[in-house]
């Protein structure tokens, strides 16, 4: 399989597909990125940093991506560059290298994602989950079990966005293929988000 080029963004969150990230730029190796980027309609790589800091000297990022589109941009109050991000495909680094202003370029392999799948009965009450996630947060949507809260794919990714897990847990979930498998283990972490 061919490998694309990909520029990074090494940061301390995770971006799944189908969701949203705010970023702030200010380094000039991302704003001259976010200027390829614009121009070309193309996106970038966004890899969790597994050794450094998201500023400064290079970071490690995670072999295991998803590629950002930017959907949005404004100035924001500090006079830095605010970007709203989307999430496209996941992507696997083959291998990297550094450009001489520091940005992170890679050879991706683009993961190909399972066909749309329905919730499983015993996964239904994560989309009661979120859809009282997505209500308390005043995002419309079509209902309990409807349009995107019907798909097992969707559910996860999101419930895996908005749940208060750990980075190095979101990763894990990235990292696994099957949508039912990733709702499996949100199941099993949800007593902990239980009040005493």
């Amino acid at each position: 399989m061919a490998l694309t080029e990909l520029p990074l963004f090494p940061l301390s969150s995770v971006l799944f597909p189908g969701g949203t990230l705010g970023l702030r730029i200010f380094e000039p190796r991302y704003l001259d990125l976010v200027k390829r980027c614009g121009r070309s309609g193309e996106g970038f790589g966004i890899c969790l940093i597994l050794e450094g800091r998201e500023a400064g000297m290079p970071a490690v990022p995670a072999a295991l991506g998803t590629e950002a589109a930017i959907v949005d941009f404004a100035m924001t109050e500090d006079g830095l560059l605010g970007l709203t991000v989307q999430g496209r495909r996941r992507f696997h680094v083959e291998r990297t290298r550094v450009k001489a202003d520091g940005l992170i370029l890679a050879d991706v392999r683009w993961l190909d994602d399972p066909p749309a799948q329905p919730l499983r009965p015993e996964h239904a009450l994560l989309s009661t989950l979120l859809a009282r996630i997505m209500d308390k947060a005043g995002i419309e949507h079509e209902g309990v079990g409807k349009g995107a809260l019907a798909e097992a794919d969707s559910v996860s990714w999101r419930l895996a966005e908005w749940l208060p897990l750990s980075a190095a847990e979101r990763q894990w979930l990235l990292q696994v293929d099957c949508p039912h498998e990733r709702l499996q283990q949100l199941v099993l972490k949800l007593p902990e988000f239980q009040e005493e």
